[in-house]
């Protein structure tokens, strides 16, 4: 009895150094993986460095160098007919960007913290003839709108959580008039439907309801609270526009209420930021051009069509110039009556974890020129302001050219435009 009861701990002592010589074997080959994967992250995916001179077609304005923001909006807050600039908690007074404060908030270090504040939107909320600012906070937390005082020297602005809101996930969430009433609603995915959805901003003064709509079934891609690129644009051409995600594109109807959007599965590339869809080489199908949120690559996604005939797309490199490129826009700055693409690189996405993440924060600008291949140029405007995770561009200063604004953890920065 003696010996089976050694044996058995004998037994027992042998699986177990088994087992832990299995596991520390199986911790030694993943953490090989892993080096490996970071070795080729570093090498492949680092943004090369690349010499830079500042040109003369934007005229910077560095407001501070104080992480508050990774949003930022633009509202004249103060009805003295200008302007001003909104990094979350805080807005800046036109022209001479005087600093105050809508609720009590502060620097945030930007290698360690993220803020609250990562989407911005100015807009006269309930419709009073005063604007306010509506915040998206960090993914998966309900968005907020803070209510101007109507010129209150003393107070802070009252905070309302969006009614009918939703955990806001997906990374890139879109303000964009889904309705058609002119007035920005916001486009993203519930996160405990795992739906795309959008928020309705209220359509009538004195409301403040924003009401949530469903456009796709439950449990689709792109709706996980860290989900990367999505967009809103028509890309089988059929008048109604659809929602673009990497994983495919959901089919627009004019019942923009029921959650009937067909999903189509597609290739649309890597984890990116938001997504524009457009005609980039001028063939008449509509494309999808997408940037790499913590990577690097920004890319035009051409439309093809499979063996079946169905909508799908091919992926082309347009640049390399920088990493984390987690925001873009579309409008027209140079004046031809095209939109052009605004992007750049959030500065510390990962507060310095990911490669390429602390490299200079570079703004550019990309131009299109359908027709005439490689179908755009790449412009770089500055290499010390970079993006958060959106970007404004409007007409700042009443000259008629569109200006940039950002503001992410290398500050806050206005860009005017002097391009001829």
């Amino acid at each position: 009895m003696k010996i089976n009861v050694a044996n058995r701990h004998l037994v027992s002592s042998l699986l177990f150094l088994g087992c832990i010589a299995n596991a520390y074997s199986q911790d030694k080959a993943l953490l090989k993986v892993r080096q490996q994967q970071a070795e080729k992250a570093a090498s492949s995916e680092r943004a090369p460095a690349k010499p830079f001179v500042p040109t003369a077609d934007f005229k910077k304005t560095k407001l501070t160098g104080d992480f508050l923001s990774e949003g930022v909006a633009v509202a004249d807050l103060n009805k003295d007919g200008r302007l001003d600039i909104v990094a979350g908690y805080y807005w800046f007074e036109a022209p001479n960007w005087t600093r105050h404060e809508m609720a009590p908030s502060r620097t945030f270090d930007p290698r360690k913290e993220y803020s609250n504040s990562f989407l911005n939107l100015g807009m006269d909320v309930n419709q009073d003839g005063w604007d306010d600012v509506v915040i998206i906070d960090y993914p998966g937390k309900p968005g907020f709108w803070f209510e101007n005082p109507k010129g209150k020297s003393s107070g802070e602005w009252t905070k309302h959580i969006l009614a009918d809101s939703v955990g806001i996930a997906n990374e890139s969430p879109n303000f964009v008039d889904i309705d058609g009433d002119g007035r920005l609603d916001i486009l993203c995915a519930d996160k405990a439907r795992k739906q795309i959805v959008w928020l309705k901003s209220p359509s009538k003064p004195g409301q403040t309801e924003w009401k949530r709509f469903a456009l796709s079934k439950e449990n689709v891609p792109g709706t996980e609270m860290f989900s990367h690129g999505i967009g809103y644009g028509d890309v089988n051409k059929d008048g109604f526009n659809d929602v673009v995600i990497r994983e495919g594109w959901f089919k627009g109807t004019a019942d923009k209420t029921g959650g009937n959007w067909a999903f189509h599965p597609a290739n649309l590339g890597e984890p990116c930021s938001h997504m524009q869809v457009l005609d980039v080489n001028g063939d008449g199908k509509n494309d999808v051009v997408s940037a790499s949120a913590h990577a690097l690559g920004v890319w035009w996604h051409e439309q093809v069509a499979d063996e079946q005939g169905n909508i799908n797309f091919r992926t082309h490199q347009m640049s390399n110039t920088t990493a984390q490129t987690h925001a873009t826009i579309m409008v027209d700055l140079n004046g031809d009556g095209r939109k052009d693409m605004i992007t750049g690189k959030r500065f510390l996405a990962h507060n310095g974890h990911d490669p390429g993440d602390s490299d200079p924060p570079i703004l550019m600008w990309f131009e299109f020129t359908p027709g005439k291949a490689p179908y755009y140029k790449e412009h770089v405007i500055d290499n010390d302001s970079g993006v958060g995770l959106n970007i404004v561009a409007q007409d700042m200063n009443r000259d008629g050219k569109t200006d940039i604004v950002v503001a992410n953890k290398n500050g806050v920065y206005l860009f005017e435009n002097r391009m001829e």
